[in-house]
């Protein structure tokens, strides 16, 4: 029996994301995985806001525009941080 007590399962997904917020502007990441509750990208977390901050992000490289996401900074560890979707 697994340990991990993550309400959604994440799924390993790498994908460009424009992530904007008014104190860094805009800034390109990668996903490192994804959940119905959120995405993990890849950065340098001392680049990005604290936990709490709203930001808003678009999937980048798809056919059409995808929708631009409010998400919430939740996490952050060496190498990228927890993004959670904002309803």
């Amino acid at each position: 029996m697994s340990n991990d007590s993550r309400r959604y399962p994440r799924i390993p997904v790498r994908c460009r994301v424009l992530i904007s917020h008014e104190s860094i502007g805009e800034m390109m990441v990668h996903t490192r995985d994804i959940s119905d509750g959120g995405i993990f990208v890849v950065t340098n977390p001392e680049q990005m806001p604290p936990i709490g901050t709203e930001v808003r992000g678009q999937v980048q490289g798809m056919l059409a525009d995808a929708p631009v996401v409010d998400m919430r900074i939740v996490r952050i560890e060496e190498g990228g941080i927890g993004l959670q979707f904002c309803s």
